[in-house]
C-alpha cells in the first residue's frame, strides 16, 4: 500500500518520469466505473497548474508522466470531413437545408461520425492528434443566413429559425451518437454563438448593435437554445464580432445568463480562432494579451484556439486571473475528452477504416444531393428522355468544375463527379451526342491574358448553334463567396457585392440564349442567384447548390428522369434591384420571408418536381392545452396522380392573430418530407408544437397572447393573390383556423 501511495506521489510531483509507464490502473482518474466528471476531477487534482493552462489551448500538449497525449481539439465536418483527406462529402449544408429532411441528416452526420472515428483512431494509434484529426468537430454552423450576400451563408441551414433548428438537432444527435452509449461518437460544437452572419470583411472588429431582446430570442437565438436544450451539444463556439457591445467570447449576458444560467450548459465553450486576440487588436475592449485571455476566462470561455491563452499564467501573477477559474476550465475539457473514451478503448474504436468514403456513404450522398436540387423552373422539357437522338452541348465554367462540387470547409472526395461526366456517363450508349465548352472562366481574371479568354464564348456559342440543347453551368464556388481570409484562414474570400453572376458569365448566357438553342440553366452557389432576367428565355432553370462529390451524378439523373428534383429553397431568392438592408444592419425589419413586404423572385420553401403531389382532406384532429399552451396535430390525406415515383415537402405555417407582436407575415411551424410511389394514398400525421403559437415581446420574452392563429398547410408558402391574399392553387394546401 506504501508502495502505492509513493508511486502516486512520486508522479504527482513531477520529479521523475521514469514511472510514467507503470502507471498502476488504480487511480480514479483511470478507473472506467466512474463517470467522465469523477475522472476528471481527480486528474486535475494530480497537475500543475502551469500544465492546467496549458490544457487550455488548441493544440494541448502531451503530460507523459500521467499518460495523457497530446490533443489538438480543431477539426471540421461541415458537410463531411474537412481538410484531412480522403472523406465522403456531402452537398454543402445550405444544400442539404434545401432537403428539408432532419431524418436524412441524421443518417449523413451518423456517417459523418463513423468515418471520423475510423480515420482517428488509425491516426491516434500512430501519435498524437493534430489538427483535423480530432473527435471534436466544430459543427454545425448554426447562424441565420439572414443576408443573401453573406459569403459563409452556405455554410448555415438557411434563414429560418425552426428549419435551422430542427436539421441542426439531427445533425448533432448523428455526430454525437445515442445518448444511451457510454462513449460518445464525437462532439458536436454549435457556432457561431451568437447574432453572426457577416460582414466577413470587418469580422475583428465589427459589433452587431442596438440588437433587439424580440430579435435576438425570436430569430438568432432558437437553434442555439434547441441544440443545448434538445440535442444536449457538447460545445459552443463564440463568434469573432462584438454583439451589443460586448465581445461574443466574453459575454455576459450571452455565455453566463443566457448559455450556463438560462440554459444549463454544460459543455465546454471555445473561441473562434484568433477571436481572443480580437479583444486588444480590433475591438480595443482590452489593453493587453493578458487582460484578453483574463475577460474571456472570466466569463466562461474555456478553450482558445489562438494564442492568446499563453498569457494566462502571466495574467495569474498579476492577480488578474484566479486558479479556480483555470480549474473549472480544464476540467470541462477533460471531462470532454473522458465522454469521448479518449483514454478508454470501445467498440467505437473498432469502426474499419473501409467506412470511409465507401460505397454506401456516396449512394447516401447522392441521395443527399437530389433532394438538396431546387427546380425553379420547368416548362415541361424536363425530364429529358435517352430514347431522344438529340446533340447536346455542355457550357459553362461550372460544368466540369470539381471546386464547385465541394464549396468550402470541404474534405476529398473518393470521386468527384462533374455535370458533364454525369451527363456523359447516362448518356453513354444512348443516341445523345455530347459535347462540352467551357465557355468563359468563372470571373474576368485580370491575371489570365484576354488572349487567353476571348476565345472561350465564341466556342461555346458555336457549339450551341451547333446543338439541339445547351445546358449551362454558371455559378460561384468557394474562392467568390466564403469566409474572409486571415492569419487562421487560409480559404479566403468573403461577401458578395450582390446577387448576379458575374459579368463574364452574364456575357456568356446572355449569347448561348441568342443562338436559338433551347438552354437549360443550372446554378451552382451557395447562395441566392438572381436569374430572372432568364426566366422567360429558358425552359428550365435548376439551382443545384454545391451539390458534394456525387453531385454531377444526381444533376445527370434530374435531367433525364431517374429521379425527381427534391429540394425547397431554404432561404428567399430575391430580386437584385430589390431593396435590401445595409449588410451590417442586423434588425430583421425587411429580411427573410417573416418580414419581407415585397414579391421575392422565388420565396422561401418554393421548389418543383416532376409532378405534383395532391392533399386530398386535411384536418385538425387535436389542439392539446397542455400548460395553457397549445399544440395542435394535423391528419393529412396525400394521393400521388403521377406514373413517377415522387418525394415532396408538407410545410405548415403559422400566423398568430390578435398579438401585436407576432411577425407581419407567417412562420414555418412543421415540415415534413413525404415519399409516394406512383399512384399510391397515403394519411399523415403532422404535430405542430407548442412555440409555433407563441409570440416574442419586445422585451424577449416568449409569450402565448393570441386569440387565434391561421394555418396554412401545403407544399410551398401561400401564394399571393394580387390583392394580397393568402391561398393555395388546385389541390396544393389548405388554410385552416384555429381559436387559441
Amino acid at each position: 500500500m506504501k508502495r502505492w501511495i509513493l508511486i502516486g506521489m512520486v508522479v504527482a510531483s513531477g520529479m521523475t518520469i521514469q514511472a510514467q509507464n507503470k502507471l498502476p490502473e488504480k487511480f480514479p482518474y483511470q478507473d472506467t466505473s466512474l463517470t467522465a466528471e469523477e475522472r476528471a476531477d481527480d486528474l486535475l487534482k494530480r497537475l500543475t497548474l502551469e500544465e492546467k493552462a496549458s490544457l487550455m489551448m488548441n493544440g494541448s500538449p502531451a503530460i507523459p508522466r500521467l499518460s495523457i497525449k497530446a490533443y489538438g481539439w480543431w477539426n471540421e465536418a461541415l458537410h463531411g470531413l474537412a481538410r484531412t483527406g480522403l472523406a465522403t462529402v456531402f452537398p454543402q449544408a445550405i444544400g442539404m437545408g434545401a432537403s428539408f429532411d432532419d431524418s436524412l441528416l441524421y443518417e449523413v452526420f451518423t456517417a459523418v461520425s463513423d468515418e471520423a472515428r475510423a480515420k482517428s483512431r488509425r491516426l491516434d494509434s500512430k501519435g498524437n492528434l493534430t489538427r483535423y484529426q480530432a473527435l471534436t468537430v466544430w459543427t454545425p454552423n448554426v447562424n441565420i443566413f439572414r443576408d443573401p450576400r453573406w459569403g459563409r451563408g452556405q455554410e448555415t441551414y438557411g434563414e429560418d429559425p425552426y428549419l435551422t433548428s430542427r436539421l441542426g438537432v439531427a445533425v448533432v444527435n448523428g455526430l454525437q451518437g445515442p445518448d444511451t452509449a457510454r462513449y460518445n461518437k464525437l462532439h458536436a460544437c454549435a457556432k457561431h454563438y451568437a447574432v453572426h452572419s457577416g460582414p466577413e470583411w470587418n469580422r475583428h472588429s465589427f459589433n452587431a448593435e442596438n440588437i433587439s431582446p424580440r430579435d435576438l430570442w425570436e430569430t438568432y437565438l432558437p437553434a442555439f437554445e434547441a441544440l443545448v436544450t434538445q440535442a444536449d451539444v457538447e460545445a459552443v463556439m463564440g463568434a469573432y464580432n462584438r454583439t451589443n457591445e460586448e465581445p461574443c467570447c466574453a459575454h455576459s449576458y450571452l455565455m453566463e445568463e443566457v448559455l450556463r444560467d438560462k440554459w444549463h450548459f454544460e459543455g465546454h465553450y471555445v473561441s473562434d480562432c484568433w477571436a481572443i486576440r480580437d479583444f486588444h487588436e480590433g475591438h480595443h475592449v482590452t489593453a493587453f494579451p493578458e487582460d484578453s485571455a483574463a475577460l474571456a476566462l472570466e466569463k466562461g470561455c474555456d478553450l482558445n484556439c489562438g494564442c492568446t491563452y499563453e498569457y494566462i499564467l502571466q495574467a495569474y501573477k498579476q492577480g488578474k486571473v484566479t486558479e479556480e477559474e483555470i480549474r473549472r476550465s480544464a476540467e470541462r475539457l477533460f471531462t470532454t475528452r473522458y465522454l469521448l473514451g479518449l483514454f478508454d478503448h470501445s467498440s467505437l474504436d473498432e469502426i474499419p477504416y473501409n467506412v470511409v468514403g465507401c460505397k454506401e456513404h456516396r449512394e447516401l450522398a447522392y441521395q443527399a444531393a437530389v433532394e438538396s436540387c431546387v427546380l425553379l423552373k420547368n416548362d415541361g422539357t424536363l425530364p429529358l428522355s435517352l430514347k431522344d437522338n438529340k446533340r447536346m452541348a455542355v457550357i459553362g465554367p461550372n460544368a466540369d468544375s470539381h471546386a464547385a462540387l465541394v464549396g468550402n470547409y470541404n474534405g476529398t472526395p473518393p470521386r468527384s463527379i462533374t455535370v458533364v461526366e454525369g451527363i456523359t456517363r447516362i448518356c453513354e450508349d444512348t443516341g445523345w451526342d455530347v459535347n462540352y465548352a467551357e465557355g468563359c472562366l468563372l470571373y474576368d481574371d485580370p491575371s489570365v491574358r484576354k488572349v487567353f479568354q476571348n476565345y472561350r464564348i465564341p466556342e461555346a456559342v458555336a457549339l450551341a448553334e451547333s446543338c439541339d440543347l445547351a445546358i449551362v453551368c454558371v455559378g460561384l464556388d468557394s474562392t467568390l463567396e466564403g469566409e474572409q481570409g486571415d492569419v487562421g484562414n487560409a480559404f479566403a474570400s468573403g461577401d458578395k457585392p450582390d446577387l448576379l453572376l458575374p459579368k463574364i458569365q452574364r456575357d456568356l448566357v446572355e449569347q448561348v440564349i441568342a443562338t436559338g438553342t433551347p438552354v437549360i440553366l443550372i446554378d451552382l452557389a451557395g447562395s441566392p442567384i438572381d436569374l430572372s432576367a432568364y426566366e422567360d428565355q429558358v425552359p428550365a432553370i435548376l439551382h443545384a447548390w454545391y451539390p458534394g462529390g456525387e453531385g454531377g451524378r444526381a444533376i445527370a439523373d434530374i435531367l433525364f428522369g431517374k429521379v425527381s428534383p427534391g429540394g425547397k429553397l431554404p432561404l428567399t431568392f430575391y430580386y437584385n434591384d430589390g431593396p435590401l438592408p445595409d449588410i451590417t444592419d442586423y434588425h430583421m425589419t425587411g429580411r427573410t420571408y417573416r418580414y419581407f413586404e415585397g414579391r421575392p423572385w422565388k420565396p422561401f420553401g418554393f421548389g418543383l418536381t416532376y409532378g405534383e403531389l395532391q392533399i386530398t382532406e386535411a384536418k385538425v384532429t387535436e389542439v392539446d392545452y397542455t400548460k395553457e399552451i397549445p399544440s395542435a396535430q394535423i391528419t393529412i390525406h396525400c394521393q400521388n396522380p403521377t406514373d413517377r415515383d415522387l418525394s415532396d415537402v408538407i410545410q405548415v405555417y403559422v400566423h398568430v392573430n390578435g398579438s401585436s407582436n407576432e411577425v407581419p407575415n407567417h412562420k414555418l411551424a412543421a415540415f415534413e418530407r413525404i415519399r409516394l410511389d406512383a399512384g399510391e394514398s397515403k394519411e399523415f400525421r403532422i404535430t405542430i408544437p407548442p412555440m409555433a403559437f407563441t409570440t416574442v415581446d419586445n422585451s424577449g420574452n416568449r409569450v402565448f397572447d393570441g386569440t387565434s392563429a391561421t394555418l396554412y398547410l401545403g407544399f410551398s408558402q401561400p401564394d399571393l393573390t394580387e390583392e394580397d391574399q393568402k391561398i393555395y392553387t388546385g389541390n396544393r394546401g389548405q388554410v385552416f383556423a384555429v381559436t387559441l
